[in-house]
């Protein structure tokens, strides 16, 4: 479909009879389809904004597609690839480099101020700064933009994509790391390992109590690397880590429920190193963020919201999109998203499930006219069925 046929389309399914009103609305898709919303990466060959837009509305009554619509147009929130890159770019001037003068300075027991002004505690700066090891928790973590970001700074020795590691990788780099002579025994260790991803929301994936066995057990991707290092560190037959190393966990967006309210990322990691984990996890742990987002950016929020209605109405709401992965949010009805996160918010690469399943889902065609088939807006694409 061209983009001059899907705009004559829009304008018959949404019954703008006026010429101004129709004018304004196509200057406004233009515009925002160029800027930022034909960037998605999630868009099938040959399928951008304006023909995903008409497509997605020809789901709803008549008389429900214009809350559907201005939705889209005033409270949906997308991150792009510029701002992704920015807050790429941000990472290292605004979270790394204050630690590692913030440690510098109390190790040598000068002020802040004077690391850049001391030889020596420069020295000891440059030092701290190799021995940190970057890694991913997943493909969003954007570790090339951020090591092309930093050329000069961090070295591609110590980045790596993953942490699911194997031995002979983590040999590589502790012995790319000893070359550097930092030591006097040349056996330098990883004083300070960085966990990166893009997005948290409920952050039940980064780390969460499960119920395994008939036992409540700690899972997620915290207790997945901390189990990888265990197990790289007896296969290679000596430590990774310095004693007294540090772990920094860091998402480039989160939303408030993950790193401000009542049962935050960061408590629920306290709670486990205080009980099952005493001993195994260390609390020598900051969860730090690019950017947090508004308290109250969650559709679920605004309960009288044209659009809030017809996400909770079972009217538009396709059961089969339930998976037993949903059960670990606490609830398996997701149709406000994973961990009833309720929110308006896509990401250029992709969008995530804690975002309203309302501009994301896809139903598979069953041959049943029982149930309502979701179209999506933004495709998803999922990481668990």
């Amino acid at each position: 479909m061209n983009r001059k046929l899907a705009l004559k389309i829009l304008n018959e399914i949404m019954f703008w009879n006026d010429d101004t009103k129709a004018s304004e609305e196509f200057r406004w898709l233009t515009l925002m389809s160029s800027l930022k919303y034909d960037g998605y990466q999630g868009f099938h060959a040959g399928i951008r904004f304006t023909e995903s837009l008409v497509n997605w509305l020809q789901q709803f009554d008549p008389t429900d597609r214009a809350a559907a619509y201005e939705f889209v147009r005033r409270k949906l929130i997308y991150v792009g690839a510029p701002e992704f890159q920015r807050l790429v770019e941000n990472f290292y001037p605004e979270i790394i480099q204050p630690y590692l003068v913030e440690t510098v300075a109390r190790t040598l027991s000068i002020p802040d101020y004077s690391v850049w002004t001391i030889p020596e505690a420069e020295k000891e700066f440059m030092k701290l700064r190799r021995k940190i090891l970057f890694l991913g928790l997943s493909d969003g973590a954007r570790l090339d933009e951020f090591r092309r970001a930093n050329v000069g700074r961090i070295s591609n020795e110590q980045v790596a994509v993953t942490t699911q590691l194997e031995a002979a990788k983590w040999e590589d780099l502790l012995k790319e790391l000893r070359k550097e002579g930092l030591e006097s025994d040349g056996k330098s260790r990883f004083s300070t390992i960085v966990l990166v991803d893009d997005f948290v929301g409920s952050g039940t994936s980064l780390i969460r109590l499960d119920r395994e066995a008939g036992k409540r057990v700690w899972k997620g991707k915290l207790h997945k690397f901390f189990t990888a290092l265990t197990k790289a560190e007896e296969a290679i037959g000596e430590p990774i880590v310095e004693d007294g190393w540090r772990l920094i966990v860091y998402h480039y967006l989160a939303t408030h429920q993950a790193a401000r309210a009542s049962k935050n990322v960061e408590k629920r990691y306290r709670t486990a190193i205080n009980t099952e984990k005493k001993g195994v996890w260390h609390d020598r742990v900051g969860f730090q963020y690019g950017h947090v987002l508004p308290e109250d950016m969650p559709i679920a929020s605004h309960s009288d919201a044209p659009f809030n209605q017809l996400v909770n109405s079972d009217q538009y709401y396709d059961p089969a999109i339930e998976t037993d992965h949903n059960v670990a949010g606490g609830s398996r009805d997701i149709r406000n998203g994973y961990g009833d996160c309720a929110l308006p918010l896509v990401l250029e690469h992709n969008t995530p499930n804690n975002t309203v399943p309302l501009l994301w889902a896809e139903s598979q065609d069953s041959g049943s006219n029982s149930r309502h088939m979701m179209r999506p807006l933004f495709l998803r694409k999922q990481r668990h069925s």
